[in-house]
């Protein structure tokens, strides 16, 4: 009963350390033995990875030296045309049956001229035709040229379908016919059959390694795979897709692509099943895994006999940190010896004192921060105070300036007419006297408007107290009571509540607008509106952002936004107004269709 007892958990420290150990020690022993076999698999996974990626960067090395050969042939071809001076279509024809002949993959070789029309071709293919159009031909001119896989329209009613009944695919193949003084004569063409690519492949393949049956995965430039498994041919290759199928299969792909490399940009991928290749290593993982096991059983076992020696001096020590925490003592006296006993009392007797000046540091620190927190609080009153200010400032010279350009503007054009008048007085009839009295009178109440508009404005607040809408409301009904033209205001949406920089900016540019309107557009009406907006996104991921835009129509007399206007700067001015707050701006307008001017902002 005695041993049974001190085995027991609930009753005794030391008992309850060593159980806790040995399940820890053997979990651990569990995880170490999978994570062991785990990465032997990881380790003979990337190694064959490697592997397969070593074979296919042979297949497509092969297959870059084998097409650049052929290229080479075609160069020869032609340098050999040109050496001889040949233009009969006999003769021409004779180098390329010589060719043909000796590489029958050229499943067709030709001669055009710089026109494009075929001279001689193998078997009369094409021959007097022109291929002025083809791809190839139009590079060829530039230099020798290596084509993509394509399927030959021009040759279909010449050469036998495929065994499937689908178009014969061929690689194409052409290089300049150049005179030694750098003059073009013609180009000589081919066409390589994918038959004999097919053959290349198959060869290379085999000849990586006997012993293992292995896959190849060959795609074009734009991904669309060539070669591979019934499943995978046709398919264009995206950047999620799995040709592991699920660790099924160890792939390795040619990545290190040069770029003056003749293979087409095409992408080789070889691969190999999984489990023949993995299998050694997965009976492996069942020795490993019950190794690790039984030598972490052991290794607990083993530390629970010590633990249950090493935790008589915790009692002791556990009494003491009781004594401190109930303030019977403010100190803990460390155990004598180097063991983890030992150096646990150690820290803790260092933590009760770096604790004690920590509470004292703290509470400075507390008195402080108070301190501070009063003082940056009072500066940033007292910065807002000055914000205030300034804003005030501000806004009285905008309205200064606005008032002296206004009532400057007018005044001068009055004092103008008004001495035009005195000048001409007796020049003048009756009628003609009348008439520039008239129009003085005009300029008088304009700037007599425009001074009212302005005091108007002071008195009434400014954008910023009042909201966007409503000084838009205010400024339209000054509008038509000046003009005399129907002015009609539609605001919904958060924008319509503006009332910060934005929303001084935007009533800036709907006031110039307006001032257009009532100088040039003759119009009978005018409309604002203020809307919410759709945020053009096609990405499903996107966070829609809320836009809105504003508008100013009219029906007037409109102009040509093509057409620049010396001297006007209106609309320099909008647009440069928009692009303070990030907005964008849109003018359109036609002679007689009147003017639109539009600007979206995002919130």
């Amino acid at each position: 009963m005695g041993l049974i007892s001190s085995l027991n958990p609930r009753r005794h420290l030391s008992a309850a350390i060593g159980w806790s150990m040995l399940a820890v020690v053997a979990l651990a022993s569990l995880v170490a033995g999978n994570l062991a076999a785990s990465e032997a698999e990881r380790a003979a996974r990337e190694s064959t990875e490697r592997l397969m990626a070593q074979f296919a960067t042979q297949v497509d090395h092969g297959l870059g030296m084998n097409l650049r050969n052929r290229l080479s042939i075609v160069q020869a071809t032609a340098a050999q045309i040109a050496a001889s001076g040949h233009k009969g279509s006999d003769a021409l024809r004779l180098h390329l049956d010589a060719v043909q002949a000796q590489f029958p993959e050229f499943a067709w070789l030709g001669v055009a001229d710089v026109h494009g029309r075929v001279m001689t071709a193998t078997g009369g293919i094409l021959q007097g035709e022109s291929v002025a159009q083809r791809p190839w031909f139009a590079a060829a001119q530039a230099g020798p040229h290596l084509g993509d896989v394509h399927k030959a329209v021009l040759l279909e009613k010449h050469l036998p379908r495929a065994s499937d009944g689908q178009p014969l695919r061929f690689v194409d193949v052409a290089a300049p016919i150049r005179l030694d003084s750098g003059g073009l004569v013609g180009v000589v063409g081919g066409h390589l059959a994918w038959g004999w690519i097919d053959r290349l492949q198959a060869e290379l393949l085999g000849s990586l390694d006997s012993k293992r049956r292995l896959e190849l995965v060959l795609s074009d430039g734009d991904g669309v795979v060539m070669v591979g498994p019934q499943n995978w041919v046709g398919r264009t290759l995206q950047a999620g897709d799995d040709l592991t199928e699920g660790g099924t299969y160890i792939v390795g792909r040619h990545l290190d692509k040069d770029p003056d490399d003749a293979s087409l940009g095409w992408k080789v991928t070889v691969r190999q099943a999984a489990d023949p290749a993995l299998a050694h290593v997965r009976g492996l993982h069942h020795t490993v895994f019950a190794t690790v096991l039984l030598a972490g059983v052991v290794a607990a076992l083993v530390a629970l006999a010590v633990t249950h020696w090493l935790t008589r001096r915790l009692a002791s020590l556990a009494a003491e940190a009781a004594a401190v925490r109930q303030g019977r003592q403010t100190g803990i006296s460390v155990p004598v010896g180097e063991d983890e006993v030992s150096r646990i009392g150690a820290t803790m007797s260092e933590l009760v004192g770096h604790l004690q000046r920590e509470k004292a540091a703290l509470k400075e620190l507390n008195a402080e921060l108070d301190a501070r927190v009063v003082e940056r609080t009072a500066r940033i009153e007292r910065l807002a105070d000055e914000s205030r200010h300034a804003a005030v400032t501000r806004e009285r010279l905008r309205l200064a300036r606005d008032l002296h350009d206004t009532l400057a503007h007018s005044l001068m054009a009055l004092l103008t007419q008004l001495r035009l008048v005195r000048k001409l007085k007796d020049k003048m009839s009756e009628d003609e006297f009348g008439a520039e009295l008239a129009r003085a009178e005009e300029v008088a109440a304009t700037g007599l408007a425009e001074a009212r508009a302005a005091i108007t404005q002071i008195r009434h607040g400014t954008v910023r107290e009042n909201g966007l809408a409503a000084a838009l409301r205010d400024l339209l009904a000054r509008f038509g009571e000046r003009t005399g033209a129907e002015a009609t205001l539609r605001a919904q949406g958060w924008a319509a509540d503006l009332a910060d920089e934005r929303a001084e900016t935007l009533y800036r540019i709907v006031e110039e607008a307006l001032r257009n309107v009532e100088r040039h557009a003759q119009a009978r009406s005018v409309y604002v509106e203020i809307e919410d907006a759709l945020a053009g996104s096609d990405d499903p991921d996107d966070v829609a952002v809320p836009r809105a835009t504003l508008s100013v129509r009219d029906d007037g007399v409109g102009f040509d936004t093509a057409v620049p206007c010396p001297g006007h700067y209106g609309m320099l001015g909008m647009r440069e107004q928009a692009d303070l707050i990030g907005a964008e701006l849109t003018v359109r307008s036609a002679p007689g269709q009147g003017t639109e001017v539009r600007a979206e902002i995002a919130a």
